[in-house]
């Protein structure tokens, strides 16, 4: 029993030995163990992933980046639009400026010549004159007293165009024809020349008085070929007629083939025009409808208003006795005139002029160029005795 005791004691020690052993190395190894989980924890956090962001918001955010970025290229390419734009524009404008100053010089170093007309083909414009003048051909006559006071290739021999109805309405005055006798257009009358046009249809009816105011008036050729055709003889007669009157008048180097000027062929010169105006001049019907402003025609269903084709009649500026224009592409603008100028009858002769306002333009400087020297002028032509 005591031996029982005994080992039981020594077994009991034994635990409690084992038991403050055990106690006393907890703290260490609880120490280690807290050490290590610190460890094992920050090695789980520094390999934890970094959570990522839902895949609608990642989409979101590179859709506004790409949106940034277009922005951005967009406004610098914008600049360089804007500045490649502005040195074009300058560039433009430049070269615009350039070409205005080009034209201009065009303008001025070539005026606008028909290369058509005979005078440009015989070189006439190339001619100097005091008044640089646009017509190739020009002379200003005293009428009074034949003094010529301005000249410019008077002598050569062009086409005439529709002054060639001032014959026409010369033939018709001298022959004391009536007035009032009904004429009616046809198809004769129609042009197949050059084509032109005309108001008065085939078959409209006027006095012999009204086509003579037409024609002298407003240029109308199928008055004057109505006139020529109707003529006492025939239209051949009234041809006849025509060039035999300018042998009258001295008009040496004149010649007719028909009574509108359509032909060129009409030819004449500006000394034989100039003996022209004075002796149309003479007949007051000549004076009065080729002076006419306006005339107003009863054609039947309808009134036609006509219009002098020279605008100087109705310019206050000017006091002219008798007038008559012409224009085909071979004779070029013509005028000649009997005008009232500082006191002086004068007779001028405008041929083959250049522009449509060439010959209107030539007048004006003739009655500057005159009013100017009217003192000069009037003293070494005023008549003797």
């Amino acid at each position: 029993m005591v031996v029982s005791v005994a080992r039981w004691s020594r077994v009991l020690w034994g635990a409690i030995l084992a038991a403050g052993l055990v106690l006393s190395m907890a703290p260490s190894d609880a120490s280690a163990a807290a050490e290590k989980h610190r460890s094992a924890s920050k090695k789980a956090v520094a390999k934890k992933p970094v959570a990522k962001k839902p895949v609608a918001q990642r989409s979101a955010q590179k859709a506004t980046a790409a949106k940034k970025s277009q922005r951005q290229v967009a406004r610098t390419s914008a600049r360089k639009t804007t500045v490649v734009t502005r040195k074009k524009a300058a560039e433009l404008t430049t070269v615009s400026a350039k070409r205005r100053v080009t034209d201009s010089v065009v303008r001025v170093a070539a005026p606008d010549i028909d290369h058509g007309s005979v005078g440009a083909q015989l070189g006439l414009h190339k001619a100097d004159d005091p008044l640089d003048l646009n017509s190739s051909v020009a002379l200003v006559v005293d009428q009074q007293t034949n003094e010529v006071l301005l000249s410019k290739n008077d002598s050569a021999v062009l086409p005439v165009a529709s002054l060639t109805k001032l014959m026409t309405g010369l033939v018709v005055a001298d022959a004391h024809l009536d007035m009032n006798e009904m004429i009616t257009i046809t198809q004769d009358d129609v042009d197949t020349l050059k084509g032109s046009r005309s108001r008065l249809m085939v078959g409209t009816t006027l006095t012999r008085g009204e086509l003579m105011h037409l024609a002298l008036m407003s240029s109308e050729n199928r008055a004057a070929h109505a006139l020529g055709r109707t003529y006492p003889g025939g239209l051949n007669e009234f041809v006849r007629l025509m060039n035999r009157k300018a042998n009258e008048l001295g008009m040496r180097d004149t010649r007719y083939v028909e009574p509108t000027g359509l032909s060129s062929e009409n030819r004449s010169s500006a000394r034989d025009l100039a003996l022209l105006v004075s002796a149309a001049y003479q007949r007051p019907i000549l004076r009065d409808l080729s002076t006419s402003p306006g005339y107003e025609v009863d054609v039947g269903r309808r009134t036609l208003q006509y219009n002098n084709s020279n605008r100087l009649v109705k310019s206050p500026d000017w006091e002219i006795g008798l007038q008559k224009t012409g224009y085909i592409s071979e004779a070029g603008r013509c005028l000649v005139m009997q005008a009232r100028i500082a006191g002086r009858q004068l007779i001028m002769v405008f041929l083959d002029a250049t522009g449509k306002l060439g010959r209107i333009q030539d007048a004006e400087r003739v009655r500057r160029w005159v009013e100017l020297h009217s003192d000069r002028l009037t003293a070494s032509h005023r008549p003797q005795g």
